[in-house]
């Protein structure tokens, strides 16, 4: 797929839900709006869909997108927006609808590019050429141990 739809279906995504999130329910510019879904297309794209989903699919890319829009509202937010609620209940709001939008784009991603899933990459679990026994002796007689260690002893002296 190409890169460059991907960028763009991230940044609608952001924007409608950076627009849902912060200036429908609260009062934000459309800077603010730009500038978070700028931050967080770019950042989502490089670290979600370039790294974390090849490597471990895509329930922790979507994890991940979730936290990193969340966090990314809730620190730049407290900078510019002076009311808390704002910023707790448009960084929740948000992050909720881009993940719920990246689960598709991580869908779409995966079916053009036909990446095999992680768990078909990894290789067996058990190594077949350790050999692994159980090793087993048989029970000594206490009184030949005791016996056996007072002549030790004895011969010590």
């Amino acid at each position: 797929m190409n890169h460059a739809t991907i960028l763009l279906i991230k940044f609608v995504t952001c924007l409608i839900a950076f627009g849902i999130g912060l200036d429908l329910f609260f009062d934000a510019t459309i800077v603010d709006i730009v500038s978070f879904s700028l931050f967080v297309t770019i950042v989502s794209y490089a670290v979600g869909e370039l790294v974390i989903l090849p490597q471990l699919g895509k329930r922790a890319a979507a994890v991940a997108d979730f936290l990193l829009t969340y966090l990314s509202v809730w620190i730049f937010g407290s900078f510019l927006f002076e009311s808390y609620l704002q910023v707790a209940w448009g960084s929740i709001i948000s992050a909720v609808i881009i993940t719920g939008a990246e689960v598709f784009v991580h869908l779409f991603v995966a079916e053009r590019q036909h990446t095999p899933s992680p768990s078909r990459r990894r290789g067996p679990v058990l190594n077949s050429r350790l050999a692994f026994g159980t090793e087993m002796a048989e029970e000594e007689n206490l009184k030949d141990l005791s016996n056996t260690f007072k002549k030790n002893e004895e011969n010590k002296k």
